[in-house]
């Protein structure tokens, strides 16, 4: 594989514990301690009221990380290709489904219905911030956040024009946590630029590795990023919040991982 290579020029950051980029950053760095508390979704003010109401938590989830990546990059949102990537959508609007065509009634809503498809979250994005670039929605299972970073850096590298990533998973209810057990909702959004710019934090580059994926010190964290798909990105974020250099190994594929060397912007 030919190494692949952007400028990380915003970061968006929620989840346990975790209320955006900057204090996931203090504790990813260890300049604070990371203590475990429930995600907490912000209602999506940008949305116009009657789509608000219908918004599922991966919804909210999704505009929160990708507004404050866009946002610390002092980019228009807009204006963005975008890539979407989750192991799952929406648990909950899926446990609803089946709840709906195991009972006598099968009146399914069709709120419900639209909420279903796994670009839902996309298409709330379009309506949020009037893009109207193209976008992909990905499912990769556990190696969903790998996968849209390599797409990211991938439309990076080709098309020659900045790409904002989005990754979230959130929680199922019983009885399908049972086999799928993803603990709460985490989000992590990046602007991802051919070329280094004002708001650049580090330039990144993807190669395919067969080394074993990089683990974190902290065994809370470390719980987390085993847990949730999307956290399997929490190697990386700590990485740029020690804003050096160095190289971390992702979670992917069972015979690759994917290598990412982190470097100054100049």
């Amino acid at each position: 594989m030919t190494p692949l290579a952007a400028f990380v020029e915003g970061v968006g950051l929620l989840g346990p514990g975790i209320a955006d980029w900057p204090s996931g950053a203090r504790m990813l760095s260890g300049e604070e301690p990371w203590a475990s508390a429930p995600t907490v979704l912000p209602a999506p003010q940008c949305l116009p009221s009657a789509e608000r109401r219908r918004t599922s938590a991966v919804v909210k989830l999704a505009l929160a990380v990708g507004l404050e990546a866009a946002s610390r990059a002092g980019a228009d949102p807009a204006t963005l290709p975008a890539v979407f990537t989750s192991s799952g959508g929406d648990g909950h609007n899926c446990h609803e489904i089946c709840q709906v065509l195991a009972s006598a009634e099968r009146q399914l809503s069709p709120t419900r219905f639209h909420n279903s498809v796994h670009n839902a979250a996309a298409g709330y994005w379009g309506i949020a911030t009037g893009a109207t670039s193209a976008s992909n929605a990905l499912c990769a299972y556990d190696a969903s956040f790998a996968a849209g970073l390599l797409e990211s850096v991938t439309q990076v590298s080709v098309e020659q024009t900045p790409v904002l990533l989005i990754a979230y998973d959130a929680s199922y209810p019983e009885p399908i946590r049972a086999v799928r057990p993803i603990p709460d909702a985490f989000g992590v959004a990046l602007v991802l630029s051919p070329a280094a710019g004002a708001h650049s934090v580090v330039r990144v580059e993807l190669a395919l590795s067969e080394a074993c994926a990089d683990t974190l010190e902290d065994a809370g964290l470390e719980s987390l990023r085993a847990s949730v798909p999307a956290a399997r990105s929490l190697p990386l974020l700590a990485q740029l919040a020690r804003a050096r250099p160095g190289g971390v190994v992702l979670d992917y594929l069972e015979s690759r991982r994917l290598a990412v060397q982190v470097s100054a912007c100049r």
